[in-house]
């Protein structure tokens, strides 16, 4: 009786404050972090781009969806999303504003919330990093989730999705907030960075930047590209509107100095300390030797790491809550007296460091202490890791080795700290039902990958300090055994697709479904044993 009553007490208080956090969240442009990485900076000649979805609005299912042909005539629908509070969870529905010719043929692609990656080994991270207020437009049909679908299905490289991009948004419109598309192919990276075209008006402002093949750099809701050079395109792409619409609106001229996209169409996601923390936050953890202030305002769009770039370390850094560092909110409190003011408690943080839960009256952020009136400043600041993240992508791009093989999703579901990454392949078929499952708009159920993690999540939440030394005893040696076959898993599905390109693709699915349906299990049985070793302690 009293396991039973202290597990449901964890869940009814979690979910007392989940409207109040879900408002805060959904009306506040503070998810998605994507880190990119070039050729010549990583480990093994991958090109890498990625992705934290962090918003429990968006769908927890996943799929893959196969290749198609299509009638000549045949149309493709375009929707726009809607919050969706009807359902056991908040959430969006799309709803058709209309639709564009279809093309003859469609890639297979895995169909996350936001779609991922294709059998051509294009794949796509996000961030969103809204921009001017009245540069949105209601007139256009296509919004990012689709934008990043219609890149899958028809293009083979980033370059070619960012003009496909380029002519779909000035002929259909572009009709959501100023977003970042971070996409990699086998060659090479870009960050396309996108807003509207203003009120009533049908269209789309854009640029692009490519990755130096030996830099890193990272998205973190906030516009990053700055100077341009459109002469040198090889590093630069825009929309031909790029300088008439900031000139028509007064934020920009000639006279007024040197072009800054991210200063002239998205200034206010320049001042977000969220944003920027995690910016330097990422560069300091690959280039130390930067010596980057923490306080800066703007960071370079990229840069050289240290050292070549692992896959452990880029998984390192998305379970990141910047421990060791001024910013570690392990050490202190900071709370609410009874008049509503802030105030430091010194004590240790028992709860989820990257965010002390509402429900506890703590604020999850950083403050400062003003020097002469000791009056505590709420900086609203985030980590990397989220407790609110649908799921997270790493992708590998490997051009040395066949479609099927060389294209990675590494995919992990819920909270990256309490998670673990899979491999699904671009030659992956299918996924386990726990994943294709929508267990977010039916409420809990164990039929649901995403559940398994977020129950998970939701425990450790409680007494993180000592629950993460439980979750890393089986997530750290798993990723490292997943890692450490890869090579193995490649030269294998390599040699069976000489042979038969149904047989490697059957070899890789198993490989995929059989560690899906492995961490799913585990993390259920997990959440169990944190309630039974704890329950005295709760």
């Amino acid at each position: 009786m009293k396991n039973t009553f202290f597990f449901a007490l964890i869940f009814i208080l979690a979910f007392a404050n989940a409207q109040e956090r879900a408002d805060w969240v959904y009306n506040y442009p503070d998810g998605c972090t994507s880190i990119t990485v070039g050729k010549k900076a990583t480990f093994d000649g991958s090109v890498v781009t990625s992705h934290t979805d962090d918003s429990h609005r968006t769908q927890s299912e996943m799929n893959i969806v196969q290749a198609k042909d299509h009638a000549a005539g045949s149309v493709c629908p375009m929707y726009k999303r809607e919050n969706d509070n009807t359902q056991a969870m908040p959430a969006y529905k799309n709803v058709q504003v209309g639709e564009i010719p279809q093309v003859s043929h469609t890639n297979k692609f895995l169909n996350t919330a936001y779609p991922s990656m294709n059998e051509k080994q294009l794949g796509i991270g996000e961030s969103t990093f809204g921009g001017r207020d009245e540069l949105k437009s209601d007139k256009g049909l296509i919004d990012c989730q689709r934008l990043c679908q219609l890149m899958l299905e028809r293009c083979s490289t980033a370059r070619e999705a960012i003009k496909m991009a380029d002519e779909l948004t000035k002929k259909y419109g572009w009709n959501d907030a100023g977003e970042c598309l971070t996409i990699a192919d086998k060659n090479e990276v870009w960050h396309f960075e996108i807003v509207g075209p203003g009120k009533d008006k049908v269209g789309a402002v854009w640029v692009a930047q490519r990755v130096p093949d030996d830099h890193l750099s990272v998205n973190a809701n906030a516009s990053t590209i700055k100077e341009i050079d459109l002469k040198n395109k090889d590093f630069f792409m825009a929309s031909a509107n790029i300088y008439e619409v900031a000139k028509a609106n007064g934020w920009w001229s000639p006279e007024k100095g040197t072009f800054s996209f991210c200063h002239v169409y998205a200034p206010e996601s320049r001042e977000s300390v969220a944003s920027r923390r995690r910016e330097w936050r990422v560069f300091d953890l690959v280039a130390p030797s930067l010596k980057l202030d923490p306080n800066d305002k703007d960071y370079p769009f990229s840069v050289k790491p240290d050292s070549l770039v692992t896959m452990e370390k880029l998984i390192s850094i998305f379970k990141d809550y910047y421990e060791g560092t001024p910013y570690d909110m392990r050490n202190n409190i900071l709370s609410k007296d009874e008049n509503g003011k802030a105030v430091i408690s010194p004590l240790a943080n028992p709860f989820m460091p990257y965010d002390q839960l509402p429900l506890h009256n703590v604020s999850g952020g950083w403050y400062h202490v003003d020097e002469k009136t000791k009056e505590i400043d709420f900086l609203g600041e985030r980590t990397i890791a989220r407790w609110y993240t649908m799921y997270g992508t790493i992708i590998q791009c490997r051009s040395w080795l066949p479609d099927e093989v060389g294209g990675i999703v590494w995919l992990a579901q819920d909270n990256i700290a309490n998670s673990i990454y899979i491999p699904v392949y671009c030659g992956t078929d299918d996924l386990p039902d726990s994943y294709e499952y929508p267990g977010r708009l039916y409420g809990y159920t164990t039929k649901s990958a995403w559940w398994a993690f977020n129950r998970l999540g939701t425990l450790a939440a409680q007494r993180w300090g000592d629950m993460k030394k439980d979750l890393d005893a089986v997530w750290l040696p798993w990723q490292k055994e997943i890692l450490t076959k890869q090579k193995e898993i490649d030269a294998k599905a390599t040699e069976l697709l000489k042979k038969s390109n149904s047989e490697g693709k059957v070899f890789l699915t198993k490989h995929s479904m059989e560690w899906g349906e492995k961490v799913v299990a585990k993390a259920w049985e997990l959440g169990d044993f944190l309630w039974t070793k704890y329950d005295e302690k709760f």
